[in-house]
């Protein structure tokens, strides 16, 4: 990939009124008055070798150094790590060309896949980005004035992002009229429906908001827990909408048959303390809910074949410290925790399913606050690439390997210490 200076398809300012194209490949500091740009730089990650790339005065990112594995033969390494010197990193999304992250400075970040090259930033002059989503073609970011933009992801390198819309919408000048759909503050999670094309919204305000996403409007608003609502999650196929609070409850949630209005349908609560993430595994024969809580414990749920009720089925305990993110992918779940630690489990379905510990990662100074994972095989051998931000600052990309043969002593005894502990929901 080649820059001569044209204009550049990821960095620019999202103005209400216009927007501000830069010259591409080039890095700038936050002090956009002070900016001074240098030469594109490749971030390339190779599993043998890294270069190790200093603190630059002119990029709010660096590539810090990867130090070599231990001899003993790791289930995982860390491919690259980048550094901010300003804000930390809330959120991160991945698609199948790209990695986004939102951070305290404004600006969503991407990085072209699998090389991790910066590619730059969507600057908003309107706070914060406190979570982003992407989903097929768009990109949702949250903002410090409480609404939500969409973005026209690129479909080529070359190609410029558009913002597609601002929800709600902006009113006239003019106009006096308060607008009730918008949130009264932060929005704390997002979650979409593939099949509905709708956009759900949560906040510390204690509601959800749906919106329409082809009409650009809210089509309901409902008061969901009795503290912020912290995650959202969707049932892709039966549309059943899971939310969680920091009251320590998780709702369950079904959409009216031809209205826009939704329901409550269960409440399940079997830890006082906040719950932080949700998490939904799903396979043909099989539905599970997790959730991490501030106790440090992962809840389970499993969906009941005839009901469709969904019953505790045990805790996962491992984490010293709270537990801030979740992610599944087929029968893994990842987990993310305030004692700097990444945690991936296997679920083990059965009549009586059952979890392992795989591996703890540990790389992070600093509350590990968000995770996504995508997964790659080589050969027989099963891998996940995984991303993970911390509030050390720092975004890193892991390469980890999910075969339990090749467990060392040790990962065993990590394992025996960290093992499910079930209790029955009677």
């Amino acid at each position: 990939m080649e820059f001569r200076g044209g204009e550049s398809p990821w960095k620019f300012v999202d103005g209400e009124r216009r927007d501000v194209n830069l010259p591409r490949g080039l890095s700038f500091h936050d002090n956009e008055g002070d900016s001074q740009p240098t030469s594109p730089r490749t971030s390339c990650a190779s599993a043998a070798s890294f270069p190790v790339w200093g603190m630059s005065p002119e990029t709010p990112w660096a590539r810090s150094p990867v130090h070599a594995s231990s001899p003993r033969p790791l289930q995982y390494h860390c491919l690259a790590s980048f550094h901010r010197s300003e804000g930390n990193i809330y959120s991160i999304a991945v698609t199948k060309d790209f990695l986004f992250a939102g951070s305290s400075s404004c600006r969503v970040h991407a990085w072209k896949l699998p090389d991790c090259i910066e590619m730059g930033y969507i600057k908003a002059t309107t706070g914060e980005i406190q979570v982003v989503l992407a989903c097929g073609k768009l990109l949702f970011t949250t903002h410090g004035d409480c609404r939500i933009r969409a973005w026209e992801m690129p479909p080529t390198e070359n190609s410029i992002p558009k913002k597609k819309m601002t929800l709600p919408q902006r009113r006239s000048f003019f106009s006096y009229r308060k607008n009730n759909h918008q949130h009264k503050d932060c929005i704390s999670c997002l979650a979409y429906d593939n099949r509905e094309k709708l956009l759900f919204t949560g906040s510390w305000d204690q509601t959800v908001k749906v919106w329409k996403i082809s009409e650009k409007r809210c089509i309901d608003s409902f008061d969901a827990h009795e503290g912020c609502v912290s995650a959202i999650v969707i049932n892709q196929d039966d549309g059943c909408v899971f939310t969680s609070s920091s009251d320590g409850t998780i709702k369950i949630w079904r959409r009216v048959s031809r209205e826009s209005s939704h329901i409550l349908m269960m409440i399940l609560k079997f830890q006082p303390s906040p719950v932080n993430a949700l998490a939904l595994s799903q396979s043909p024969s099989v539905s599970f809910l997790y959730s991490g809580s501030s106790d440090g414990l992962i809840n389970f749920w499993e969906k009941e074949t005839g009901s469709g009720r969904y019953s505790h089925g045990g805790f996962l305990q491992g984490h010293h410290f709270a537990v801030l993110c979740l992610v599944t992918i087929d029968d893994l779940l990842l987990s993310g925790s305030e004692d700097a630690t990444i945690r991936i489990w296997k679920r083990e379905d059965g009549k009586y399913s059952s979890h392992s510990s795989l591996v703890v990662i540990d790389g992070h100074h600093g509350p590990v606050k968000c995770l996504a994972a995508a997964m790659e095989t080589n050969g027989s051998v099963k891998g996940l690439l995984v991303y993970s931000a911390s509030l050390d600052q720092t975004l890193k990309v892991w390469q980890v390997k999910v075969n339990p043969a090749h467990k060392t002593n040790r990962d065993r005894s990590e394992d025996d210490n960290s093992s499910q502990k079930l209790q029955s929901a009677k």
